[in-house]
């Protein structure tokens, strides 16, 4: 790398630089098997329960996870192009667009979305350690809430204990969350299939709730509704994988050519994503037959079933969670605090950061206390990191058309310094895109607060992920006219 010493210091370390040749090594499975394995999680599973519950049918709740991980998987596509080809990271490639300094804002709202989902699912996790502790000692484990906490002193303990798994991993860099998921991912689709057969089995059929049709029919409790539940749901679907859509380049920098990570992504998104969507009405649907009611929660679900199976089931969902947090929230967070202060932080460095905050934050009480958690989650995120995603697609594909210099990516001198290292044009676009879905974030988030918000907003907030996509996308490409011209002029100069 031609780049100085001093300026390496400032926004260069090992863990940034360039994948070399010898370890892009991922595959087409590799990829595969990495969806597969972050598809398979309680979030998934649990995303048709939000769609029926709003009144679709089985069959239109599976078709809308399938279509929004259809839309999403195009933009993480085009995005993972310039990770497989240039070998950098998010946080690096990003600064084509934002500057070698303004960088730092979406690798800091990419890892601030991150760090909320690893300290969740942290708390799935440390749940499901503390059910099969329960289980094996008859009970022990129940004791008071602890007023500051909300939690027991168990509940804690379990949720450190699962915590601190995430520790080794951590530690041993992006090359063991590849190993762990390959190695999981297949055994994950058999629990599923023994899952579903189970349901079958002991409810003689998946049970009328399966069948039910969409209460937007004709009859309906909502006819004539469809649309306006449709469009939101589609954008939560989106918004579920768009913060991967713009750290995909973490992976596919390991990529040993594009059409691997290509065919893999494309295997492993959209049709387990339904799949699993499946899975989840079905099994749900039978549950009432079982059980007497609806079950959506597969700790609850596990929790109920008999002898050893009880274990096994809580020790899977363990399992699961930790692969998931490892791929989907602790690799690009730690590259995103190695991008934000790379003189001090490498990757293992921001796994644990990530880690610290995951705890910091509390989940238990944020999961706690937070009705239609997943959806005004998702597209409040959604409408946070849409704009980021459009900005990084203009940039890459209309603006430089595919074509980087990897070594001004890491010259606070280059063609990615702007001005003081900040990109104007991309900040710009980015409010543009942004404040548009701001009033309606406010109205969901904090309806009593903010009851007069206009209904053209909150209207617009249902395409929230759309609209700030599309809108930075616009706005940056027009903005980004006379910026290429002025700065093609400026290195001109400083290189005579």
């Amino acid at each position: 790398m031609s780049v100085h010493n001093n300026t390496q210091s400032e926004i260069w370390n090992e863990d940034l630089a360039p994948t070399d040749p010898t370890h892009r090594t991922w595959r087409w499975q590799d990829y595969a098997a990495l969806w597969i394995g972050m598809v398979m999680c309680i979030p998934c599973y649990m995303l048709a329960a939000g769609l029926m519950d709003q009144g679709m049918s089985a069959t239109q709740s599976v078709m809308i996870v399938f279509a929004g991980n259809a839309i999403v998987l195009i933009p993480m596509l085009l995005i993972g192009h310039p990770g497989a080809r240039y070998g950098v990271p998010f946080a690096v490639l990003v600064r084509s667009s934002f500057g070698v300094q303004g960088n730092k804002l979406p690798a800091l709202l990419r890892a601030l979305v991150a760090c909320g989902w690893f300290g969740i699912q942290c708390w799935v996790g440390g749940s499901a350690i503390y059910a099969i502790g329960n289980l094996l000692s008859g009970g022990l484990l129940v004791g008071p809430k602890m007023a500051w906490a909300g939690v027991n002193a168990w509940q804690l303990a379990c949720f450190f204990i699962f915590w601190a798994l995430h520790l080794y991993f951590i530690a041993r860099g992006p090359e063991s969350v590849r190993k762990i998921e390959t190695f999981t991912a297949p055994l994950k689709v058999v629990i599923v299939l023994a899952l579903l057969w189970w349901a079958y089995d002991k409810a003689d059929g998946f049970g009328q709730m399966f069948s039910a049709p969409s209460q937007f029919g004709p009859g309906g409790q909502k006819e004539g509704q469809f649309w306006a539940v449709f469009w939101p749901s589609l954008t939560a679907m989106a918004g579920f994988w768009s913060t991967l859509a713009m750290n995909i380049p973490d992976f596919t920098r390991f990529s040993a050519s594009q059409r691997e990570h290509y065919l893999g992504q494309a295997v492993g998104l959209p049709i387990p994503m339904a799949l699993l969507a499946f899975v989840g009405v079905a099994v749900t649907s039978a549950t009432v037959v079982i059980y007497g009611k609806a079950i959506w929660d597969p700790v609850d679900l596990a929790s109920r079933m008999e002898g050893v199976a009880v274990a096994i089931g809580l020790a899977i969902i363990t399992l699961d969670t930790l692969c998931v947090n490892l791929a989907a929230n602790t690799v690009a967070p730690a590259y995103d605090f190695a991008a934000i202060f790379p003189r001090h932080v490498n990757f293992a460095r921001g796994g644990y950061i990530t880690a610290v905050i995951g705890v910091v934050i509390m989940p238990w009480k944020l999961a706690e206390s937070t009705q239609g958690y997943i959806f005004t989650w998702l597209i409040g995120y959604g409408a946070l990191l849409g704009p980021v995603l459009g900005i990084m697609l203009a940039d890459y594909w209309l603006i430089r058309r595919t074509r980087l210099d990897v070594d001004d990516l890491f010259d606070l001198r280059g063609r990615y310094a702007y001005r003081n290292g900040w990109n104007m044009s991309a900040l710009i676009a980015f409010a543009i895109g942004v404040l548009p879905n701001l009033p309606g974030f406010l109205h969901a988030a904090f309806p009593a607060a903010f009851a007069d918000v206009p209904a053209f907003f909150t209207e617009l907030y249902n395409y929230a992920w759309f609209v700030g996509l599309f809108l930075s996308l616009g706005v940056y490409r027009l903005l980004m006219a006379s910026e290429t011209v002025r700065v093609s002029q400026r290195l001109a100069v400083e290189r005579v």
